[in-house]
């Protein structure tokens, strides 16, 4: 058998005094599913299928809550647990032998792995309404933009162009209200401080380019073993919603760009979703009726959906349904609901006569299970109580300097290190100001001042800026306004000033940006901002043109 921990593409998850416990290869895309409550042995369980979908030359992604599943690019230690159950099952006859994998580090934030960039327009409408716990009539407008930028060819990359795009639709509004729908300034000036919230937690990191290629994911190494790609989570946990969000794009992408394949001796990729309970959380049926689509067809498209949560009851029994792998590891039952929990994940095996179910969940120790799988017709085994086995990589998580060493050599490293910034919808609404010398005309007197959230309070630092309109030698004429309307125009005119040199600072200090050329001053900027006082009269929010979920679903 070699180093590989299966026997004719069979993989080995469990054993007892009886029997071995084998996951068909074949039917490792039916998806599974992997519970237990926290400390029982989840982490050990997912490492050890992913070291045999490695080895099997199938490439896996997964994501580190904790930190310790890295430890797959290190070679194991034995511990005493560990010679324990190579003795006990005579592991060594089987090919286990201790030993690191190919792996590939990936980070939302770019810290500890490859950054992941996904642009605005990819993610889409409704699942950017989803990491911004949008109202329905927030998302209503949020779509119109999507529709407007989409007509008019405005490239939506990164967190700036749809700011950009909001100003501009919402500032419009009266140009497109016929064929689009109306547009709410409230609504608007909401999705701009909730898209303020995101840039907090790292969005304007995660939104841009070069935007990551599921390819890449796609990948064995010189001896022909999967490469594993792991997105550390520790910082990106404390967003859950990004978090949940960036996953359930990818599963939409991978069912939108893989083919169909059929029935294959192996899976082509392997997905495991960990804390799968946020994915569900709060979830509006329309996204949840399309997660059902896409957990019921992409199997077909050689792909196996692995989720990782501490109760089969946080998944929807429509999707649970379709899980045919399981592991459940021990789960408590102190409490009422405790108890129903356990009740659940009993019912979901096919039972043993040997053993009450529902008494062994409760009373399971720590690297224990029970597992089904599915048989050769595809109908689930027996549940087996068996001792999961332990990984043959390192136990734990590496060093720091360890992990910069392996990113530092990473084959990908010169496409994904370094961020980049064209041209897009920001830049070319600014160059539509700046070809537009009459602009300034088109602003009422009267127009009050928008409110846009935390860029204002930027103006005091900037005293050179608020000068911008004397250097002027030449101004339109609804510059020169009577003189008893000065004192109303300088107050708004302020106001304005802040707001644009905020925005025009915040941009300049962005890290990791490419310099580039802009044709934009301190008078065209002063414009841009003036010129979005235009038009604030109050309109209902319609429910807007509702775009498709994850782009053209097939």
């Amino acid at each position: 058998m070699g180093v590989n921990m299966y026997a004719e593409n069979n993989i080995l998850v469990g054993a007892n005094e009886n029997t071995e416990v084998y996951l068909l290869s074949k039917l490792a895309n039916r998806h599974g599913l992997i519970a237990g409550a926290t400390g029982t042995g989840k982490t050990v369980t997912l490492k050890t299928l992913a070291e045999a979908f490695s080895d099997m030359g199938v490439p896996v992604f997964l994501a580190d809550m904790k930190g310790d599943v890295s430890g797959l690019a290190k070679i194991g230690e034995p511990s005493s647990k560990t010679t324990e159950r190579m003795e006990k099952y005579n592991l060594a006859d089987k090919g286990f032998i201790f030993k690191s994998y190919p792996v590939e580090f990936w980070d939302l934030y770019g810290e500890k792995g490859l950054p992941i960039r996904v642009t605005i327009s990819e993610m889409g409408p409704q699942l950017l309404s989803k990491i911004l716990n949008l109202t329905e009539a927030q998302e209503g407008v949020l779509n119109i933009v999507f529709r407007v930028a989409d007509d008019e060819n405005l490239l939506l990359i990164d967190i700036k162009d749809l700011k950009s795009m909001i100003n501009h639709v919402s500032d419009n509004a009266e140009l497109y209200e016929s064929k689009y729908g109306a547009v709410a300034k409230k609504s608007a000036t909401t999705l701009l401080r909730s898209l303020l919230a995101l840039e907090e937690q790292g969005g304007d990191m995660f939104f841009g380019e070069p935007a990551l290629e599921l390819e890449d994911f796609m990948q064995c190494d010189d001896e022909g073993k999967g490469i594993i790609n792991i997105l550390d989570s520790v910082k990106l946990s404390t967003a859950p919603e990004l978090y949940s969000t960036f996953l359930l794009w990818m599963i939409s992408e991978l069912y939108e760009k893989m083919p169909e394949v059929g029935d294959m001796d192996k899976p082509k990729f392997i997905f495991f979703f960990d804390e799968a309970h946020l994915l569900f959380d709060d979830m509006a049926p329309a996204v949840q009726k399309k997660i059902e689509q896409i957990v019921k067809l992409i199997r077909s498209k050689g792909v196996g959906l692995y989720f990782i949560s501490q109760s089969p009851s946080d998944i929807p029994d429509s999707v649970l349904a379709q899980l045919g792998n399981r592991v459940q590891h021990a789960l408590h039952a102190y409490t009422p609901k405790e108890q129903k929990a356990v009740k659940t994940a009993a019912e979901t095996f096919r039972p043993n006569p040997a053993f009450d179910t529902k008494e062994v969940i409760s009373n399971l120790g720590t690297g224990e299970a029970l597992v089904s799988v599915l048989e050769e017709k595809g109908a689930p085994s027996v549940v087996e109580q068996v001792d999961i086995l332990p990984p043959q990589s390192y136990i734990g998580a590496i060093e720091d300097n360890f992990r910069a060493e392996l990113m530092s050599i990473s084959p990908l490293r010169g496409k994904y290190k370094e961020a980049v910034d064209r041209e897009s919808a920001y830049e070319m609404l600014l160059n539509k100001i700046d070809n537009n010398p009459n602009i300034q005309t088109e602003i009422p007197p009267e127009a009050p001042i928008r409110d846009i959230p935390n860029q204002a309070e930027q103006a005091p630092s900037q005293p050179q800026a608020q000068q911008a309109p004397q250097q002027a030698p030449s101004q339109p004429q609804a510059q020169q306004a009577p003189q008893e309307e000065a004192p109303k125009q300088k107050g708004l005119l302020d106001d304005v000033i802040g707001i644009a040199v905020g925005t025009a600072v915040d941009q300049m200090t962005k890290q990791n940006k490419t310099t580039r050329s802009r044709k934009t001053t301190k008078q065209t900027t002063v414009e841009k901002a003036t010129s979005t006082m235009v038009n604030t009269a109050a309109r209902e929010v319609t429910k807007g043109i509702i775009r498709g979920l994850f782009g053209n679903m097939k």
